[in-house]
């Protein structure tokens, strides 16, 4: 790792979605944070000067909802490959799902887990805990415990609550405490197919996933958030139906927000082509109407973030016919790219649509940060010193070998996408730059 403590980037674009920031303006970082934009100081001497003429410098990016597979896969090197990842997308804070194995539901398993990522100076890792032990749906995690050692919410990742009881007394015991909760919005029951439930499901013979495991779902979460006054983040959202069901929570009062997958953004259930495994995902691409109200709902609002859905899947698991593969697909190194395309191909604010992978995540992590990281996602005088420099005229083809990631597998393979990292720096050391 770079001891550079001074850095100046220079002529690039400045964007902080946050405060609306949008200009060609000098960047100077020194001990870590962000000391100057635009008006830097005559007696400013960096150590190291990054040419970013022609590029866009952003705040690094922030992703709340990454696999990075560890514990449990340390003899592979998986903490080290995936946070590699996140560098080489600009990916400087990232969420990690609590189903790992040994599952994180224990405080010794959270400290050995940051301790490992900490060491790497690389992305900030903000584990997510097990709502329940084990992940299992029967008994409470010792919440309390797990937010001491830096747990910023509480989830079930993809093992779904079929207990509604246990999922009031989560609600509760959160809600006490003011954590959140961030569950995947689908019926334990409804949802055990492989693909969205339609006309397309049905010709192929693969079971369906209907929409009303969806808002069925939802509809109980509410409830429940009501009667508890609870927190919850929804997960991944991927239907229509959902989309204006959260529209309604929100303008109920409901201290609720929610995230969407790149994949649900961009692709269809069409795109599983020939059984293709790289479609394989959690939740499953659904039809064109849901994919252009989760488009409109991102891009006013009522959905806060996007997300990579990062989920590193080996070759063995996704080599199986497509209702036996493991779903999941690899995401961090795709995530700009893919918000970029979308402002390109719907015409949304560019601005906007950055700030759905920035200041809008950082903001979902808020109440569980301290002060200081809670300026992540943004480009401030005096906030943390992480930085994206991303060039837009470029474009690459999507393929094994330009992914950091173990993780070769994507519904994205063979895509030319617009735009790619340029460089990477957390807390204004260089992390990453483009070979």
């Amino acid at each position: 790792m770079n001891k550079h403590t001074r850095t100046l980037i220079r002529g690039g674009q400045v964007i902080d979605p946050a405060s609306g920031l949008n200009k060609k303006a000098d960047l100077a970082l020194e001990n870590g944070v962000v000391v100057a934009i635009e008006n830097i100081a005559s007696d400013f001497q960096p150590e190291r000067t990054i040419d970013a003429t022609g590029c866009l410098v952003l705040p690094g990016l922030v992703d709340l909802a990454v696999r990075l597979r560890e514990p449990g896969n340390e003899h592979a090197r998986m903490l080290e490959s995936e946070m590699g990842a996140a560098m080489a997308g600009g990916i400087t804070s990232l969420v990690c799902q609590p189903d790992t194995d040994p599952v994180l539901d224990e405080p010794g398993l959270v400290e050995m887990l940051r301790f490992r990522a900490e060491k790497l100076q690389q992305a900030r890792v903000y584990p997510l805990g097990a709502l329940t032990r084990g992940l299992k749906g029967e008994n409470l995690t010792e919440m309390v415990m797990l937010s001491d050692v830096g747990c910023v919410a509480f989830s079930q990742a993809e093992a779904l609550l079929s207990n509604t009881q246990v999922m009031q007394r989560a609600f509760q015991y959160a809600s006490t405490f003011g954590y959140a909760v961030w569950l995947r919005p689908q019926d334990y029951h409804l949802g055990q197919g492989v693909a969205a439930s339609g006309p397309l499901a049905t010709r192929m013979g693969l079971s369906g996933v209907p929409a009303m495991a969806e808002t069925i779902a939802m509809h109980t979460i509410f409830e429940l958030m009501r009667a508890t006054g609870a927190r919850v983040h929804l997960c991944r959202i991927s239907t229509a139906a959902g989309v204006e069901l959260v529209r309604q929570a929100k303008r109920d009062g409901l201290k609720l927000t929610c995230d969407v997958s790149i994949n649900s953004l961009h692709l269809t259930d069409t795109d599983i082509g020939f059984f293709d495994s790289r479609a394989r995902l959690n939740p499953p691409l659904r039809q064109q109407r849901d994919r252009d109200a989760l488009r409109a709902g991102l891009a006013d609002g009522a959905i806060d973030a996007l997300v990579s859905d990062h989920t590193p899947v080996g070759e063995d698991a996704k080599a199986l016919p497509f209702a036996e593969s493991e779903p999941g697909a690899t995401g961090l190194e795709l995530l700009l790219s893919l918000a970029y395309k979308w402002h390109l191909d719907t015409g949304v604010d560019l601005v906007r649509a950055l700030s759905t992978i920035t200041d809008k995540p950082a903001a979902v992590m808020g109440a569980a940060m301290g002060p200081r990281e809670g300026r992540t996602g943004r480009l401030q005088v005096g906030g943390l010193g992480d930085v994206c420099v991303f060039d837009p005229s470029v474009h690459w083809t999507v393929t094994s070998d330009s992914l950091v990631s173990q993780g070769k597998h994507t519904p994205f393979s063979g895509y030319e996408l617009p735009g790619r990292v340029r460089c990477t720096l957390v807390g204004g050391r260089v992390a990453y730059v483009a070979p």
